[in-house]
């Protein structure tokens, strides 16, 4: 079948996508009023106008479940005698700006150079509602048989898909007999194959507070005779991570690491060297943890790691005053093992943290959400054949598989409903795509790539099913 070119991609997907990238919705995590202000509804419409123009043939809705983020689903039934469904999966939510964008960039006025578009949410994962779309539209313009099809794109994967339990659900009828998943929402190592996503790490986020006064005092009053709540908190911390290795030490967050895995890993070291290393943005003198480019990539997606995304409680250094302040607020962000609970890991952090607190001082934990993690089950060998064969012929070499050291809850979600689906995870996210960051971007040729690859897993479904 025909490939989709860059310049059809600019035609029928770009100018659509470039107002998306001007539309602030973030995830309800982080903008507490969502509702009223109305903008994800508003990409929701934007990106359900775009799929009901370009698949005149589908069903597309906007569903809106009370009190939840709204989800777009897009059916298209099919045109060969297969049994089964296959589900395009992509988000619409957008994580914040983070902070200020480097000169000549902002996160919600898109800029484009090159082949490369600058603006929050268009790698992650704005482009997933064009890719799902045009990969349909090309088999349906080529009068190509495909199975059925369900485009879902969901507002609340950024804030762990607190709302999609609810809409799988309610859609129950619709998504009807799934075998295939494909998730337009995963990484890449590089920009020179498609890689394919085979396990991703869980994830617990929660706020720790520390109070320790009504109100601010005097540093000359109160220093050395008030716990300093920053102290306090450091002592919390050590609790539940090593300080001076990184080391994780809650028995429940750690995971046994297949065998496979660390084979896997260094494979992709001997052919990429240390590729970690190359992609990270470290300042000069910093050592990176792991003892060789191959554990680095075993840390990153097969460790516990503890992050701090967030502090509270203190004045910008340019008016911070001598004053023993009240309380201390961090957010904790720990990624997990693919095979970890993360339910089990918070009531393990609740507890270190909440009993016997240091010095008597008050400690409270709030805002928590959580993530499964998720390893894939094994491929089908028509599926690693049509793989192999499509990115082959979108990018000149076969696929590649590897680990991510991120969380995609729906794919977990799925795969608890359907035991027996198969499942694809890949996507855009390659070198300085800056997911999450600041001048995240969305390199074009990629995104073509990507959408013929789905066009032609389709393609490969229907000729699998009917020679079984």
């Amino acid at each position: 079948m025909p490939a989709l070119t860059l310049q059809e991609f600019e035609r029928l997907a770009l100018p659509t996508l470039l107002d998306y990238a001007t539309i602030p919705c973030l995830s309800p995590s982080f903008d507490e009023s969502w509702a009223a202000n109305g903008e994800l509804d508003r990409a929701a419409t934007l990106l359900a106008d775009w799929l009901t123009t370009t698949l005149p043939s589908a069903t597309v809705l906007v569903h809106h479940l009370e009190g939840r983020t709204p989800l777009i689903s897009a059916v298209v039934e099919a045109t060969a005698p297969v049994d089964g469904t296959v589900v395009l999966y992509g988000h619409l939510d957008k994580q914040p700006p983070l902070g200020d964008w480097s000169t000549g960039l902002d996160p919600f006025i898109p800029v484009r150079r090159g082949d490369q578009v600058y603006a929050r949410g268009i790698s992650d994962d704005g482009y997933s509602t064009f890719s799902a779309g045009l990969a349909v539209a090309a088999l349906e313009n080529d009068g190509v048989a495909h199975p059925r099809i369900v485009i879902v794109i969901e507002a609340s994967e950024e804030s762990g898909s607190e709302d999609l339990e609810a809409y799988l659900d309610d859609l129950t009828d619709t998504l009807g007999d799934v075998r295939l998943l494909v998730c337009l929402d995963s990484g890449a190592l590089s920009y020179d194959r498609l890689w394919v996503t085979t396990s991703l790490r869980g994830l617990v986020n929660t706020e720790v507070r520390v109070g320790v006064l009504e109100r601010g005092v005097h540093s000359g009053s109160a220093s050395g005779v008030v716990p300093s709540s920053f102290r306090v908190l450091r002592q919390l911390l050590d609790r539940i991570e090593d300080a001076s290795t990184g080391t994780v030490l809650l028995p429940e967050a750690n995971a046994t690491i297949p065998d496979a895995v660390h084979t896997a890993a260094k494979t992709l070291a001997d052919e990429f060297g240390d590729v970690l290393a190359a992609e990270m943005p470290t300042l000069p003198g910093v050592e990176l943890m792991g003892d060789s480019p191959a554990e680095r990539i075993v840390r990153q997606t097969w460790h516990p790691a503890l992050s701090i995304i967030g502090l509270g409680g203190a004045p910008e250094p340019a008016i911070a005053g001598n004053v023993v302040r009240p309380h201390t607020t961090a957010v904790l962000s720990m990624r997990l093992p693919p095979t970890v609970d993360p339910l089990d890991v918070y009531a393990a952090i609740e507890r270190t943290l909440l009993n016997d607190p240091p010095e008597g001082a008050q400690i409270s934990l709030r805002g928590t959400n959580t993530a499964q993690g998720w390893v894939a089950p094994a491929l089908e060998p028509w599926l690693t054949d049509a793989l192999n064969q499509a990115s082959t012929d979108a990018f000149g070499r076969e696929a590649a598989f590897t680990g991510e050291g991120g969380s995609i809850p729906f794919l977990a979600s799925l795969g608890r409903r359907y035991p027996d689906v198969q499942f694809v995870a890949t996507g855009v996210l390659g070198p300085h795509s800056n997911a999450h960051g600041i001048d995240e971007m969305l390199d074009l040729p990629t995104a073509v790539r990507v959408t013929n690859v789905v066009s032609a897993v389709l393609e490969a479904y229907v000729y699998a099913k009917e020679h079984v």
